[in-house]
């Protein structure tokens, strides 16, 4: 668990975004409350963005970096090539100081690097080290990646360090263990290290990743080729090298008669945390939101009130970001209220806040792109064409360029406005799993 002190957490601000006013039988409360880290030692995750920290300063942190080695990974040669030169282009990455490992995963978990059950601390000898270590890297074995996570949970807990950050790289099913056996696997290690999982090429199963990366408050993505890996890693390094705190979570206390309805971060992706609260005090949860550099996330916050007279107003929420101290205590960064007003102001209380009805829109949307991409898999076209035309007409209404450029490659676009499309005959396999592992990324409210 990290532990907060003030020379490592950047600035947290809470923003609350809502329509307070409720008509007469009015209950439910809806807001955004838009959360941003500022101030930190580091430019968030852009892609090369400079470290300013030199050698030795920064939160301690450890990552290890799993590295798929069953035997699919020889077909084509180019996947276990492009797997060894993205761990070295992550290796590169390494901050000097970070303790880091490499784990080689079939059907077994191996120490690839340093071994003896210990964390290498990087710099330039053991980023060498590391590197040829990897020269030994070779495919064969089965997929069971419960026991990968158990082995970098180990790794990674051996540190005494605030941020625990894995890799995971995966290229084909989880055949060789149930998946009893990777949920059990993903139950023990939530909430000690955050994961990025990454799928190459395209016989592997996007729910597997997704899930691995969701329960692990990490991010998934697809590398259709091989030769984007290096990029590709070496970007996540440094999204994980700019984090400075760990185990943030969002508290939400609630007055007495107040129900949570559901709780979901929204931006940069969509996920739904209402199922992870975890008791803190009387009407009082935290929802875990892992590791933060400087970056901005949106939360989704709805919550049914009892009902009131016109012209009662009441706190329907309190919504704050905390972090544990070292004394066990909890220290909050920052907070904002989420009310409730009755009136018979119809126009008061029938307006949408536009920042609530764009992530209620980007939700729907991620929820239609599955539901449409399951129903072409099963064979229901119709089904299909109707949930795709939907995301399509949500993605044009949001300003989703990228989801958008994805539909297009599954979907003939009639009319985007109205969602008219017609299923393409031929749809390459990348390209729709591209959509479906990229379907909960959202876009900000254009100010």
């Amino acid at each position: 668990m990290a532990i907060f002190s003030k020379s490592n957490v950047p600035q947290f601000t809470v923003d609350v975004y809502q329509n307070e006013y409720l008509p007469e039988g009015g209950r439910e409360v809806n807001a955004i409350a838009t959360v941003t880290s500022t101030g930190g030692g580091t430019i968030g995750s852009a892609v090369g963005a400079p470290h300013l920290y030199s050698a030795g300063e920064g939160p301690d942190a450890a990552v290890a970096i799993m590295v798929d080695c069953s035997g699919s990974m020889d077909y084509p040669p180019t996947k276990m090539r492009g797997a060894r030169d993205a761990t070295a282009a992550a290796i590169d990455a390494l901050r000097d100081g970070v303790h880091f490992a490499v784990v080689g995963g079939t059907h077994v978990a191996k120490e690839v690097y340093p071994g003896g059950g210990r964390l290498a601390v990087a710099g330039p000898g053991t980023r060498a080290q590391a590197k040829e270590a990897l020269r030994k890297l070779s495919a064969g074995g089965g997929t069971a990646i419960g026991t990968w996570l158990r082995l970098a949970d180990r790794l990674l807990a051996s540190a005494d360090v605030s941020i625990r950050h894995g890799i995971l790289l995966t290229d084909g099913r989880n055949e060789h263990e149930s998946p009893e056996d990777l949920r059990a696997s993903l139950d023990a290690c939530a909430g000690r290290f955050t994961c990025d999982a990454r799928g190459v090429g395209t016989d592997w199963e996007v729910k597997e990743v997704t899930g691995i990366a969701s329960a692990l408050l990490g991010t998934a993505d697809i590398v259709a080729d091989p030769a984007g890996l290096a990029a590709d890693f070496t970007q996540m390094m440094e999204s994980a090298m700019g984090k400075e705190v760990a185990d943030v979570s969002l508290r939400l206390w609630t007055p007495m008669g107040v129900e949570i309805m559901f709780v979901k971060q929204v931006a940069p992706t969509v996920e739904e945390l209402t199922d992870r609260r975890t008791e803190a005090g009387p009407r009082a949860g935290d929802y875990p939101t892992g590791s933060w550099g400087d970056e901005s996330r949106d939360y989704h916050i709805c919550v049914r009130v009892p009902g009131a007279e016109l012209g009662q107003e009441m706190l329907a929420a309190r919504v704050s970001l905390v972090v544990p101290s070292a004394d066990g205590t909890v220290q909050t960064l920052s907070q904002g209220l989420v009310r409730a007003v009755w009136t018979d102001d119809m126009a008061a209380s029938t307006s949408i806040n536009p920042q609530v009805a764009h992530y209620t829109g980007q939700a729907e949307l991620a929820q239609v792109i599955q539901q449409g991409l399951d129903a072409r898999k099963s064979g229901d076209f119709d089904g299909a064409t109707a949930k795709l035309g939907r995301a399509v007409q949500l993605a044009s209404a949001s300003g989703n360029e990228d989801t958008a450029k994805l539909l297009s490659k599954v979907v003939d676009v009639v009319d985007a406005t109205t969602g008219t499309v017609r299923l393409k005959a031929r749809v390459a396999e990348a390209d729709e799993m591209t959509l479906e592992t990229r379907s909960t990324k959202t876009v900000r409210v254009k100010k």
